[in-house]
């Protein structure tokens, strides 16, 4: 198959250009390069391998200044127009080699960044509308507020008057009691002990869970807003989430919703892919049948009005890396360069695995992100041969780590907080790139709209385990517990929701999704309760710190316990996997 590039070159120096250009200069900030550098660096970008985390971003720019004692400072913003992370590099004659640091503006809807005193004191200018402050973080005889920054180790420094954040290289969690407790006792500041830590990775049917029916009808109240899912028959069910519901005191009713204590605007429910009504499981040809087991395995589903909410997206300290898989082959993997954009490494960047603590009174939820880099890319089928196997693409606060690739299942948030779920087009890529601020790439889809008809039908792949990339056991074995997400409008309202499958196949995922009414809906991650995450973090009078309720409670093994309380994975140390984090809206 002839390789599909990944953007065209028309995009790179054609009409799209003017739409995104600024007049440079840096009173304001650092604004958008000139045409001429733009172009230029939008087709480095376009190329097979940039080569390099810089080459990767077409819409940065620098400022250099320089001190009377030769000092030169030079702050780049990595996207102006997303206004979130900067490298500055301060290049001393007297040392070997320059130093760079990893700046995450900490409000960068309040904040613009640039340089100021070419020459005569030297000094980052952090402005808003109303004032300005310079920040010289470099300076300093033995000690700079940089280097005492670098010293605390924890993952978001404060600088400048928490204004700015120094991104910090940290480890994150393991499946290690010995390497999670010396990261707690150095870094966290709410503890230095831990429990219950997940055992390890668990395949198949370790989690499978089967709940009894209640032969009650009251079952309190049901949140109509979101109906009912299309099942067969609607028995109220023992099991429930870790959550406290409304209405549910008596049990859930299959396929019901029901609203979250202390939670606005998040909902849960609770079914088996066996409950399915027959109009959805009967039309042949677009999915494989049940076994016995996964009919009757728990699904648990949490649902989020995103009229409510934000969402957001960060790497973990390790996860997903940005080397190569071992799985593409052929023209598929390309063994003169280091990776499939050619790096393996981001740095100067610095992935820290944990929420920013400008966010931390705002946090919803949290769940885990998608499949690691070595499982994030083809062995087997068409995709595993042509675009570099088509790696799964993450992008981070407007800043390109893995390139996004046409026909992958993508979550995607833009500049002004608009979210979506798509299979990745070249077109779409042309359209939203100049306006990505996160985006995560996960396989293909498990349901998306029939081009003909727009009603959700199972994806092209989803009865194909290599072509699919649905993993699973190392005989092909596809029932496992997994986690999915989808996207639903009600009423021009969109829907976020987050499912958690105790043992299924990609089959029942996408039955599960059609009968709840989703748009579209793609896979997460899968094998373990570490691997499929998630937490609420509802509204209390506790100012001090926030508690987790997990959508299962073994999920809770993978939070840290100290004297002071639980620490939240994600919220309260950083963590090797990647993760999606939920805001409530200011």
């Amino acid at each position: 198959m002839p390789k599909t590039t990944f953007f065209t070159r028309s995009f790179a120096l054609g009409t799209a250009l003017p739409l995104m250009l600024a007049t440079p200069g840096f009173a304001d900030g650092i604004g958008l390069p000139d045409e001429e550098q733009l172009a230029a660096q939008m087709e480095v970008f376009l190329t097979d391998a940039p080569g390099s985390i810089y080459a990767l971003q077409p819409y940065r720019n620098s400022q250099t200044v320089s001190s009377e004692d030769g000092v030169e400072i030079t702050l780049t913003s990595m996207n102006p127009r997303i206004n979130s992370w900067f490298i500055l590099e301060v290049n001393d004659p007297e040392e070997r080699r320059p130093a760079f640091y990893h700046l995450e503006n900490s409000a960068p809807d309040v904040w613009q960044l640039s340089l100021t005193g070419d020459g005569d004191d030297p000094a980052i200018l952090i402005e808003n509308d109303d004032d300005g402050e310079e920040c010289a973080p470099w300076e300093g005889r033995r000690r700079t507020e940089l280097s005492d920054a670098l010293d605390e180790g924890f993952p978001y420094a404060p600088i400048c008057d928490a204004r700015i954040y120094l991104r910090n290289r940290v480890s994150g969690s393991r499946t290690s009691r010995e390497a999670i407790a010396e990261f707690l006792r150095e870094n966290v500041i709410f503890g230095d002990s831990l429990v219950n830590l997940i055992k390890g990775t668990l395949y198949e049917d370790a989690y499978l869970e089967t709940a009894e029916e209640v032969e009650t009808e009251d079952v309190g109240a049901v949140v109509e807003s979101l109906g009912q899912a299309n099942l067969s028959r609607f028995p109220v069910m023992r099991a429930s989430p870790g959550f406290d519901l409304i209405g549910a005191e008596g049990g859930m009713e299959a396929g019901s919703w029901y609203a979250v204590e202390d939670a606005p605007g998040i909902y849960s429910s609770v079914m088996q892919p066996g409950q399915i009504h027959g109009d959805i499981l009967n039309r042949q040809g677009e999915t494989n049948w049940f076994d016995g087991i996964e009919n009757n395995a728990n699904v648990y589903l949490v649902a989020f009005d995103m009229t409510h909410f934000e969402i957001g997206y960060e790497l973990g300290t390790d996860h997903p890396s940005f080397g190569w898989s071992s799985r593409p082959h052929g023209n598929g993997r390309d063994w003169r360069i280091d990776g499939p954009d050619g790096i393996d490494s981001p740095a100067p960047l610095e992935m820290v695995g944990m929420l920013s603590p400008s966010y931390t009174e705002r946090v919803a939820a949290t769940f885990t992100g998608g499949y690691k880099r070595d499982h994030g890319a083809f062995r087997y089928g068409d995709m595993a041969t042509f675009n570099q196997g088509h790696h799964y693409g993450f992008l981070v606060n407007g800043v390109m780590l893995s390139r996004l690739w046409p026909g992958l299942s993508t979550i995607y948030v833009l500049d002004d907080g608009t979210f979506g779920m798509t299979t990745w087009t070249e077109e779409l890529g042309e359209e939203l790139l100049p306006r990505l601020r996160f985006a995560r790439q996960n396989g293909v889809p498990l349901i998306n709209p029939d081009p003909e008809t727009g009603e959700s039908v199972p994806g092209d792949r989803v009865r194909q385990w290599g072509p699919g990339n649905w993993s699973g056991s190392a005989d092909a074995q596809l029932r496992t517990l997994r986690a999915g997400s989808c996207l639903r409008e009600v009423n021009g309202r969109q829907f976020l929701i987050y499912a958690y499958f105790s043992s299924v196949t990609p089959s029942a995922m996408a039955r599960t999704f059609q009968a709840y009414d989703c748009d579209y809906a793609m896979l997460m991650d899968m094998n373990s309760q570490e691997h499929t995450y998630m937490a609420l973090y509802p509204e209390t009078e506790d100012e001090e710190w926030i508690e987790a309720e997990h959508l299962v409670s073994g999920m809770s093994s993978v939070d840290q316990r100290s004297r002071g309380g639980t620490i939240p994975r994600f919220v309260g140390f950083a963590d090797n996997r990647d993760f999606f984090y939920i805001l409530r809206r200011e």
